[in-house]
């Protein structure tokens, strides 16, 4: 059985990562279609991917699906997702033994988001109530466990003030996370806020910028309204006078993304993370634009 290398170990070698996200299919022939685009992926040789994690039970066995999937049939470095949501301890302990049996190494532990029709998150039975618990029970379960978290430029939106936030997040790495990603933003001057506050706080594993280049407006809305992340004035202009056009609005997207990445990079950002929606055009389009 192949062991994954830990992503701590990639950090170090210092230079800039690249990975990218995908989330599991409601059925077979989704399958087949993420099967699709990780073949058209699989040229720009990620450093990793993420495969995410259904909340309450909706697509928790594809997860595991696709990360076999991704790992063997394309050899991508796979880190799966891991959430609190409807698990008791012991449920999230025999999912770690499973992982970790399975040759994986890194996970990115979640708190999750309540499930659908709910507000507030409620502990599941005797199950965790934050994502530091789920990291501490990680690490106490396989010690050579790499665990990344989430962070939020622009607040959680579930936080009651910045502060509160970055006091959450220092919990969790403390708690044995070796690195951050963060939630998707679109406007650079936050993420590096965010960057020199964690390291006012004592935060000193590496913060991975989220991107997620715009597909459509809607989305994009929806996902902000969700996460609580603004979009610039100047970009929303932009896809409001686009929004007739499906090809322009994505056009824009990924050149705005492709600004933010260079602008990244070019400020020592450790790497970036694609949030590509289990679609290859973006995220070529953007491989192509960086290598021009």
């Amino acid at each position: 059985m192949k062991t994954d290398q830990p992503l701590s170990a990639l950090f170090r070698q210092g230079h800039a990562l690249r990975s990218l996200e995908f989330f599991p299919p409601k059925d077979d022939a989704g399958v087949e279609a993420l099967r699709t685009t990780a073949a058209a992926l699989r040229p720009l040789q990620p450093d990793f991917v993420s495969v995410t994690y259904g909340a309450g039970g909706t697509t928790r066995e594809r997860t595991a699906q696709v990360s076999d999937l991704l790992r063997c049939e394309f050899g991508f470095t796979v880190m799966p997702h891991l959430t609190c949501v409807g698990h008791t301890r012991a449920e999230l302990g025999e999912i770690a033994d499973r992982i970790h049996a399975g040759g994986f190494r890194n996970i990115m532990a979640l708190r999750g988001d309540p499930p659908k029709g709910e507000t507030a998150f409620t502990p599941f039975k005797d199950g965790l109530r934050y994502a530091s618990d789920l990291v501490g029970l990680l690490k106490a379960r396989h010690g050579d466990f790499c665990l990344g978290v989430g962070g939020y430029p622009d607040k959680h939106p579930e936080a009651a003030s910045p502060e509160a936030d970055l006091a959450n997040l220092k919990r969790k790495v403390d708690a044995g996370a070796a690195f951050i990603t963060t939630q998707l933003f679109f406007d650079n001057a936050a993420y590096y806020r965010f960057v020199e506050k964690c390291r006012a706080a004592g935060i000193t594993v590496p913060i991975v910028p989220g991107i997620m280049p715009v597909l459509s407006l809607k989305q994009i809305q929806r996902f902000t309204a969700l996460c609580g992340t603004p979009l610039p004035a100047v970009l929303l202009r932009r896809l409001e006078g686009a929004a007739g056009n499906p090809e322009v609005v994505e056009i824009l997207g990924v050149d705005w993304a492709l600004d933010q990445i260079r602008d990244l990079l070019a400020h020592g950002a450790p790497g970036y993370h694609l949030y590509i929606m289990n679609r290859a055009k973006s995220a070529l389009a953007l491989a192509a634009g960086l290598t021009a």
